[in-house]
């Protein structure tokens, strides 16, 4: 009978005296080493045929599990699926004088709630709002930690214990399996659906206002589309019915477009500044998909109802951050000049490049790796974030197929497990590394990646 080879494995303790681990011990926390010491014992136990035969060994699967132990857990990684706002991946991308913005607030004090002219206390609540005011042509606005939350904050102060009002078709499920009914049951709001999935008259609306009424609610539905058989009431055309019942009309944008993307093939969604001018009391918007800027809820409308939400208890849970406002104002400002939003902000650029330039781009990086011509093909990226969802971009990917040694999975596996990560997608058993969804100023750091991940493959 053969003896299980996990029982040679040395104890934690053996490995601590070790002298060849002493001057690791002499450069890091003992308690470091020590769970670095754990990780690499279990590593072998789990495949003990792979486990280390000697010391010198130990030493390298020590520095190895140190290694991973300092690596932090939120890395940046390289977006080449063709996704552009990508939810998994953090979606828009910074400009760079956000990201000076949120350095220069953060390495120091700032007056984020003092207010210099009178040498008081202030309000966080005051940022951003001028900008957000002047953009959009709102009478007020506020800034949150996400549209969800906005939503939560709206239908809290404005119909907690009351019915608010939403077309069936609207009930939206949005990213990590969070529905639109769920969020407006934690406001305190009671939902009344009215309509059918695919046509809501504005009868239905009629029909459903009462004495108990505290808001009606338009969800865009940015994720999907419905097409066919389909009827709804927007916001212009129910403004006189909800305004005979003295109640408000919250329209939860979504995407947070602020300047129309028609010239760039991109229809479909309207901009904050078209859903105030049809008439809604409030809108909702989102700061880190379509606007490009930082992860926000954006709250513009009437300076009453603003100020009712600015008065909520739920409003202090809800408030942002320093950085936030900082990257969220400077982002903002950029859209004072169009031409130069279209240009510096990375979302905006991505989305609205000309196709020959991404194939430019793609082919250069094949030919730093020294790929073959074919090795760029066409591809077709999307916006993502829930905006623009029957929307095709045509881009240009670097094709990559597997082999007799290695899988496509296999080959993915290994651009995420680079410095940093480059995430494709694999489309018909093809791995495909689309630009579209790649900051032009990123090439060089893909090209690395790339050569370092592929090595001979490259």
């Amino acid at each position: 009978m053969t003896a299980d080879p996990r029982r040679a494995l040395p104890s934690v303790g053996s490995l601590l005296e070790n002298e060849i681990l002493r001057p690791v011990l002499a450069a890091e926390p003992r308690s470091l080493v020590t769970g670095a010491i754990r990780d690499a014992i279990e590593l072998a136990r789990r495949a003990p045929a792979e486990a280390p035969l000697n010391d010198a060994a130990w030493a390298d699967a020590v520095q190895r599990a140190l290694a991973a132990r300092r690596k932090p857990s939120l890395r940046p990684v390289i977006n080449a699926t063709g996704v552009v706002l990508h939810t998994n991946l953090g979606r828009a991308p910074l400009a760079a004088v956000a990201r000076d913005a949120v350095l220069a607030i953060s390495e120091g004090f700032s007056n984020l709630e003092y207010d210099l002219d009178a040498g008081a206390r202030g309000s966080r609540h005051s940022h951003a709002v001028p900008l957000l005011r002047e953009l959009t042509g709102a009478q007020d606005a506020m800034v949150v930690n996400n549209c969800a939350a906005a939503l939560v904050l709206a239908l809290d102060a404005l119909a907690r214990g009351r019915e608010a009002i939403v077309s069936r078709g609207e009930l939206v499920e949005i990213g990590g399996s969070f529905r639109v009914p769920d969020i407006m049951a934690k406001s305190g709001a009671t939902l009344v659906e009215i309509g059918t999935t695919n046509r809501t008259h504005l009868d239905d609306y009629r029909r459903a206002l009462g004495p108990s009424t505290g808001a009606i609610l338009k969800v865009h539905r940015g994720n999907f589309a419905v097409a066919g058989f389909v009827a709804e009431v927007g916001v212009r055309e129910l403004l006189p019915v909800a305004r005979e019942a003295g109640v408000p009309v919250i329209h939860d944008l979504g995407s947070g477009l602020l300047l129309p993307l028609d010239e760039h093939g991109l229809t479909g969604e309207i901009t904050a500044r078209d859903a105030l001018g049809a008439g809604a009391s409030l809108v909702l918007m989102s700061g880190d998909k379509l606007l490009g800027g930082p992860q926000a809820g954006i709250i513009l409308g009437e300076s009453a109802l603003v100020a009712r939400l600015r008065a909520s208890p739920l409003a202090r849970a809800l408030r942002v951050d320093k950085m936030t406002l900082a990257a969220l104002e400077a982002t903002l400002a950029l859209y004072r000049d169009p031409a130069r939003a279209l240009r510096e902000i990375p979302a905006l650029a991505m989305l609205t490049a000309p196709v020959e330039t991404i194939r430019r781009r793609a082919a250069t990086v094949a030919r730093t790796l020294r790929l073959a011509a074919s090795a760029v093909v066409d591809s077709t990226a999307t916006v993502g974030g829930g905006a623009f969802p029957t929307a095709r971009i045509p881009s240009a990917a670097i094709a990559f197929a597997g082999s007799a040694a290695e899988t496509v999975d296999a080959l993915a596996g290994r651009l995420r497990g680079g410095t940093p990560p480059v995430i494709g997608r694999i489309e018909d058993g093809v791995l495909l590394v689309d630009l579209r969804s790649v900051p032009e100023s990123h090439d060089p750091q893909l090209t690395a990646a790339l050569r370092e991940a592929l090595g001979g493959t490259a």
